[in-house]
């Protein structure tokens, strides 16, 4: 196929595979039957999925496009800046669609008729502004509309970093109009839909660049970022696929259930991607290293891949297709709240789980797939990286290992385990995991020593394109870095963020949001670790200060951290008592006891990490000394203690001089 033929026919079959799949999930699932009542009108009931799906496929050119430049491109050539002006028309497609999207939406919740009356329009401005999905897709098309100008305007390394931020975040509120929040299990199927969405879009849209950027690039630079380009598809195809399972299992249940209309439109969308999933490790073993290698087999070989890239580009129509249809189609189970919900219920969607007990604290399970996906890359990224230096030769000690995956089992207890499973529920246990994100998480993650692990194992590009390596680096030695890493502003981060979210609303809304929780983890993960990295890390910083200091810091931390813990045993008072005093709990003790012992985890156990610190920071100093002591000796032996001569004979200078001014 022509190449200029090829650009055009590329997304067209997935325009066309996309249209096909929902237009047949819809029939077969009775996504767009008619309603008994309140009909919206056939008008509505297609729109609304056709305008989903276009959506979904311009986030898709708008995201992975963003990211494949960052990663696969180098910034002022022709290739990246074609890369931001797909990115720019895909924005603009996704805009006019998302403003489609929440019109169509809004008439399909008030079945209001379409008019151009006053009382129309303040129906739709109060659904806009009022309303969950109206102010999710305000937000998503304002965010659409502001992308659309940035894609266009900026050609830069930075920049362009900060709008994929942007883009991948506008993704968000789109997932969280996926779940009902009347349902059970809403938080899971919320995560799961939004890591599905972003690893779908990254994945979709780098592949429609390559077609677009296919004519720009020599056969060698074309080798370059088809094997780029894999690796990220390879991730996001994990992320795609384990995010699907888990939501499926919430929609689905049970086995039986996949025989019905959602289960038959599911089968077609895991089907689909496992082809896809096929073909993308097929050409990344065999054809890409093919068409560098040789001319002739490139040539062969080239026409052999872009064959298969389009049947690739096909599948991805029927999977993005048979999404869609399958947010239309009712699923096989109830998976709403009882119709009296307990109180625990109302507030978490979720039942109030049984009594904490000894055994518990280890078998209880309540996943986070957002922090279970980062720890997963976690380990898989660093054992990679330990591998590649045993395999060329290079040490890297053993022990830096071992704390590394100490902290990540600890984190996806913290995460996933029984802190999460009954955090929401009690205060002490909502403690316990504050002070293992801040302070003893960090302190395993810090010795592991990741920074220097991935400059020394992820190979160096020389093409002027930046890969792990070179980000990594560009974002250590950034003026921002040096101000989050400088040791005092680290201790002022972590002290003051005990006291801001506590005595502020960021407790209350880590409690109601789930965003707000995940962020929750995230900051004090990020404010422990560069507390703890400023002082012992073995990475590079900016700026440490000399021990004794260090010391000092230490210490003022360690009373600040015991006053803030005295602090809530001593109040009176509940924290977000609608929250902790309304969960109905009839074990363990009553909220304000259990609120008093969480004070006591942060004044008692919460120092434990820190002391650990402090003895650190003392050997170190010590064995800073000590190495001193050596070049100082090594230096005596090379020179005779000619030094230490003339200093003696220095002294007796100055003595005889004092003898004779006496006289």
């Amino acid at each position: 196929m022509p190449t200029r033929v090829f650009r055009v026919a590329g997304p067209a079959i997935l325009v066309v595979a996309a249209l096909a799949a929902l237009v047949a999930g819809l029939i077969y699932g009775g996504g767009a039957s008619p309603l008994l009542i309140a009909d919206p009108g056939p008008l509505v009931r297609w729109g609304l999925p056709v305008a989903t799906l276009g959506v979904n496929l311009s986030a898709a050119g708008m995201v992975g496009t963003l990211l494949l430049a960052l990663f696969a491109l180098r910034a002022q050539t022709k290739p990246f800046d074609t890369a931001l002006d797909v990115a720019s028309v895909s924005a603009a497609i996704f805009t006019v669609a998302s403003a489609l999207v929440a019109f169509l939406t809004f008439v399909n919740i008030y079945n209001a008729t379409p008019s151009a009356s006053a009382e129309f329009g303040q129906q739709l401005g109060r659904f806009l502004v009022d309303t969950e999905p109206g102010r999710a897709w305000s937000l998503t098309t304002l965010a659409g509309a502001t992308l659309t100008v940035l894609t266009f305007a900026v050609r830069g390394w930075t920049p362009t970093l900060v709008i994929a931020a942007l883009a991948v975040a506008t993704l968000i509120p789109m997932a969280t109009q996926g779940h009902s929040g009347e349902e059970a299990n809403h938080n899971t199927a919320v995560v799961s839909l939004a890591l599905h969405i972003i690893g779908a879009a990254v994945w979709l849209g780098g592949l429609v660049l390559l077609v677009v950027l296919r004519p720009q690039l020599d056969r060698i630079a074309l080798s370059d970022v088809l094997l780029r380009y894999s690796s990220i598809a390879l991730a996001a195809f994990v992320v795609v696929a384990l995010s699907g399972v888990a939501r499926a299992i919430v929609g689905v249940v049970s086995v039986e259930n996949l025989f019905s209309p959602y289960g038959a439109i599911l089968t077609v969308k895991v089907v689909a991607l496992l082809l896809i999933g096929v073909l993308g490790a097929w050409y990344r073993r065999s054809l890409i290293g093919r068409i560098r290698a040789d001319a002739e087999t490139g040539r062969r070989a080239a026409s052999r891949f872009w064959g298969l890239i389009t049947l690739e580009l096909a599948f991805m129509g029927i999977a993005s297709g048979a999404a869609v249809a399958l947010s239309r189609t009712p699923p096989p189970v109830d998976t709403r709240l009882p119709e009296i919900p307990s109180p625990a219920e109302v507030l978490t969607g979720a039942p109030l789980p049984p009594e904490l007990t000894p055994i518990r604290w280890i078998t209880s399970w309540d996943p986070d797939l957002l922090w279970a996906f980062a720890i997963g890359f976690g380990v898989f990224f660093y054992l990679a990286g330990v591998r590649r230096l045993h395999r060329r030769g290079d040490r890297w000690p053993i022990y830096r290992t071992v704390l590394w995956l100490a902290g990540l089992a600890l984190l996806l207890w913290v995460t996933n385990g029984g802190v999460n499973t009954y955090q929401d529920y009690l205060f002490s246990m909502h403690m316990v995991g504050h002070m293992l994100l801040s302070m003893a998480i960090p302190m395993l993650l810090v010795f592991g020593a990741p920074v220097t692990l991935a400059s020394r194992a992820i190979a160096k590009r020389d093409d002027g394109s930046r890969g792990g390596r070179e980000w990594i680096l560009w974002a250590v030695h950034t003026p921002f870095s040096r101000v989050i890493t400088h040791p005092l502003f680290a201790a002022a981060m972590f002290i003051g963020s005990l006291w801001a979210f506590y005595y502020t609303d960021l407790f209350r809304w880590s409690l109601y949001d789930h965003i707000g929780h995940e962020w929750m983890i995230a900051h004090f993960l990020i404010s422990g670790y560069l507390f703890v990295q400023s002082l012992v890390g073995v990475d590079p910083v900016p700026y440490r200060l000399p021990y004794p200091f260090r010391l000092l810091t230490l210490i003022g931390v360690m009373a600040m951290h015991a006053f803030f813990g005295i602090t809530i045993m001593m109040s009176s008072g509940l924290f977000v008592a609608e929250w902790f005093g309304s969960m109905g709990r009839t074990w363990g003790e009553t909220p304000l006891a259990d609120q008093y012992t969480g004070g006591g985890i942060a004044w008692s156990i919460g120092e434990i990490p820190t002391l650990v610190l402090a003895i650190t920071v003392a050997i170190q100093w010590s064995r800073s000394d000590d190495r001193l002591q050596r070049r100082s000796d090594r230096q005596a032996e090379r020179t005779g203690d000619a030094e230490l001569e003339e200093y003696n004979a220095r002294l007796q200078a100055l003595a005889d001089r004092d003898t004779r001014a006496r006289r």
